[in-house]
């Protein structure tokens, strides 16, 4: 089994992509899993009543989130585990976090080193077309990434973190822009690393 990371900030276009990618996969007939990492991170978050909301994570104190992260990780590892050896497994994920506290790397070495991943993906487009996605997001709450060179930022911290953390598995990292309006393109990129294609 592969586990490829799939990373960008808030509004790039991830799920869309992933989705994009869920299609060429199944049309190749490889056995895959598509997971959210925030997912795993908000659903053990309720269970232990840390949160009420996912944008509520990333506020909590960073020893918990920490937590989180590792459990979430081991997790998604043990879930993957039944794909076999040609199966593919893309985390949907954030290189880092904005927090009240700073950034956070969303791939520390302590859950890296769980997921090893193959390849983090870092899925980008300009800013201004990030923040037109956001906006047009109704169903989450990103007013801490509401300005242009708060995106721009992120962007930067994004590059670094996905390089360190590879540093720390070994996994190469590969910019994939999404084109406004055409996300298969980006989706395939994914696929075909992914396969080795």
């Amino acid at each position: 089994m592969r586990i490829g990371v799939v990373t960008g900030i808030p509004g790039v276009g991830k799920t869309t992509v992933l989705s994009a990618a869920s299609e060429i996969l199944k049309s190749r007939n490889t056995p895959f899993s598509i997971v959210n990492y925030g997912s795993y991170m908000l659903n053990l978050a309720l269970s232990m009543k840390y949160v009420e909301d996912r944008d509520s994570i990333r506020k909590l104190p960073l020893s918990k989130q920490r937590d989180l992260q590792f459990e979430a990780a081991r997790r998604i590892v043990e879930d993957a585990s039944n794909l076999g050896e040609k199966g593919v497994v893309l985390v949907d994920t954030h290189a880092v976090i904005r927090t009240p506290n700073g950034y956070l790397p969303g791939l520390p070495k302590h859950v890296v080193e769980i997921l090893s991943p193959y390849v983090i993906f870092l899925i980008e487009s300009t800013p201004e077309n990030i923040l037109s996605r956001q906006r047009n997001d109704t169903a989450r709450a990103r007013q801490d990434y509401a300005d242009l060179e708060v995106i721009r930022e992120a962007i930067w911290f994004a590059r670094m973190a996905a390089m360190s953390s590879a540093v720390l598995s070994g996994s190469a990292v590969k910019i994939v822009e999404n084109v406004e309006g055409d996300p298969s393109t980006a989706a395939k990129v994914v696929v075909d690393i992914m396969m080795g294609t």
